[in-house]
């Protein structure tokens, strides 16, 4: 058993990360800020705290051996929206925290990064080597968080992860990428919008992500540094495509602002001994599945972008 900090751990990938490492028999404590709720069910060894990491010294570190950095502003419109809070949140935060977690001993710091760090790549295999050409804010604040993290790998085992962009159910759900997006879409309006369609993106199934955490949790001699984690480089038409071989929709084709395409290659992560179990099709199924159910259903919480405005506008995103 060992004692571990998530931050974020209410969120879309946290809650089922809290819910895995507790099955494993580990005394969890939650640090997050609850902007999306918290649907964490109670468990003799979780302790959940609300809270915010820009307030460092209120992040619970006594006795803590691993962190789990998963709390941050995600996704380029969400960031867009108050860009230095962003800031603020993914990057200073970030590193007083691990300035922090030096001090109180932490053994292993593992920092959810992004994939999308990589900017534009025309290359068919986007290694952990190639020159990071961050585009949006959102980019550039996962790329410097990184660096500023690894600064510390001296004094601690520091691996950053780099997801793909992740599918798939969790009860913190997020309705606004790309798989879960058109799969609801689908299931909702009988009707996917797709804008431009040729893009090529990698995706992740949520619970190969939560997989992937846990490897390193269990192999905390793992080298520090970056790991890309990404199965599938599948074009935004082929999602919606794949997501009507199950569920009939009509599929519309519109034009896009958004030319990005980029592949990942998770070699370096599949060298460590990790071995994905699940695809993009799973996710679909397993999503029309829980919403046939009447499990998976629309809210206001599951749109970030959405949710952030009203928390703004009320003045409650502090």
């Amino acid at each position: 058993m060992k004692n571990i900090l998530v931050t974020g751990g209410c969120g879309y990938t946290g809650t089922l990360l809290t819910r895995a490492l507790l099955d494993a028999g580990h005394k969890v404590t939650v640090f997050d800020t609850q902007w999306f709720g918290n649907h964490l069910e109670a468990h003799p060894s979780l302790t959940v705290v609300k809270g915010n990491v820009r307030q460092v010294d209120t992040i619970p570190l006594d006795g803590i051996e691993t962190v789990f950095h998963l709390a941050n502003i995600a996704n380029d419109p969400a960031v867009d929206l108050e860009p230095t809070l962003s800031w603020e949140v993914n990057v200073l935060a970030a590193m007083q925290m691990a300035d922090q977690c030096v001090r109180k001993g932490v053994k292993q710091f593992v920092f959810a990064s992004s994939g999308s760090v990589y900017g534009l790549k025309s290359e068919d295999r986007v290694t952990e080597d190639l020159e990071l050409v961050p585009i949006s804010v959102y980019n550039k604040t996962k790329m410097v968080a990184e660096r500023v993290l690894l600064s510390y790998a001296d004094k601690m085992q520091v691996q950053c992860v780099r997801p793909a962009t992740v599918c798939g159910f969790s009860p913190r759900m997020r309705l606004d990428v790309a798989v879960n997006m058109l799969t609801f879409q689908a299931l909702n309006n009988k009707r996917i919008t797709v804008f431009g369609g040729d893009q090529t993106r990698p995706n992740i199934h949520i619970l190969d992500l939560i997989d992937v955490y846990m490897h390193f949790l269990a192999n905390p001699q793992i080298a520090s540094g970056c790991y890309n984690a990404g199965f599938e480089n599948i074009s935004i038409l082929d999602i919606a495509n794949r997501v009507t071989d199950v569920i009939p929709a009509e599929v519309v084709v519109s034009e896009s602002n958004d030319p990005r395409s980029y592949r990942l290659d998770s070699g370096k992560l599949l060298a460590t001994g990790f071995s994905p179990k699940r695809s993009v099709g799973q996710a679909i199924r397993e999503m029309i599945e829980l919403y046939q159910q009447g499990v998976l259903t629309d809210n206001e919480k599951s749109h970030t972008v959405k949710w952030m405005m009203k928390l703004i506008q009320s003045g409650d995103l502090v």
